[in-house]
């Protein structure tokens, strides 16, 4: 009998030091933080996905809208949250522009944020107006070298993908033509087909109207392979610019230091959730490709792009911030 009571009394000393079991994640919502306001393509993919995440995790993913100039901001707030998983952050291919465009943020996204996933990508489209002589991209580049100087290439946003997605155009081809700076897209459609550009170089969702309409026809995507939303646009590479590559992206990324068990669940279920037939098919209607990734390939793709991005803006003379 006392050996028994010696024993139960020592079961109950360890249940009483044994550490509490940790919690598993996630047991409140989480919070994706964007850089951006409401209403655009990565706000739009970012709200279709956290829908589908709430419904994986059985928690609520929350979006939270943070514009401002170079993503401080929403940079900010992700980076001195605590390291829990409770607090994400949007991370794109802007976020690697901005480090090459600025002389210095007050955030590094490389040292700063623990990777997660890659979220979607997407590809600049080179247009002219229907009734343009150009019918390839391989018809632009040859006028353009024989007429240096004559032609203007219109796109928005100095120092944006699509203003950087023309200058390293220009570099890689040698031309000799003008960058031409204009408010918002509309505004390049209609100097298209006034010709004031003759080629302008955007998003597919910022021309897909007047493509419908027949008054914009498509040269070529920026991606190094054809996309599966444009499987018959060639692309800039397949029209002799060997190595031409732009590709926008989204991601999500966490505050350094957050558990790598954390991580790892929600890799897995954004890879779950971002491949299923129909959030592919409400990505692809605002032209968008799901595209999960490993935290380690989208560490890669970001060093790349700021390397890559930082040489374009240094060579076409562009100003730092």
């Amino acid at each position: 009998m006392k050996k028994t009571l010696f024993a139960l009394a020592a079961a109950a000393l360890m249940v009483t030091l044994a550490p509490p079991a940790q919690a598993k994640w996630p047991e409140k919502p989480i919070k994706l933080v964007l850089p951006f306001g409401a209403g655009g393509v990565a706000d739009v993919t970012s709200r279709i996905m956290a829908a589908k995440l709430s419904d994986k995790l059985g928690q609520q993913v929350i979006i939270e809208n943070m514009p401002g100039p170079g993503g401080i901001n929403a940079a900010r707030a992700v980076i001195t949250a605590p390291p829990d998983g409770y607090t994400l952050a949007l991370v794109t291919n802007g976020t690697s522009i901005s480090v090459a465009a600025f002389n210095k943020l007050p955030f590094d996204p490389v040292k700063d944020f623990a990777p997660v996933s890659m979220v979607g990508t997407f590809d600049l489209v080179f247009a002219v107006a229907a009734k343009s002589e150009f019918k390839t991209l391989q018809d632009f580049i040859r006028a353009a070298k024989a007429n240096p100087g004559k032609f203007n290439v219109g796109t928005v946003l100095l120092g944006g993908t699509q203003n950087l997605g023309a200058e390293l155009f220009k570099s890689m081809t040698e031309l000799n033509f003008q960058v031409v700076v204009y408010k918002n897209s509309p505004d390049i459609v209609v100097a298209l087909t006034r010709n004031d550009v003759q080629m302008m170089i955007d998003f597919p969702p910022a021309v897909q109207g007047q493509v419908n309409a027949g008054t914009i026809r498509l040269l070529a995507t920026s991606s190094p392979k054809r996309t599966a939303l444009l499987p018959n646009l060639p692309t800039v590479d397949e029209a002799g610019v060997k190595g031409y590559e732009v590709i926008s992206w989204n991601a999500v990324a966490a505050p350094k230091g957050t558990p790598k068990d954390v991580i790892e669940t929600l890799n897995k279920a954004m890879h779950e959730v971002l491949a299923t037939p129909e959030l592919k098919a409400q990505f692809n209607k605002v032209g968008v490709e799901p595209h999960a990734s490993t935290p380690e390939e989208l560490e890669s793709r970001l060093t790349g792009d700021i390397k890559k991005w930082d040489a374009v803006i240094t060579k076409a003379g562009i100003a730092k911030k």
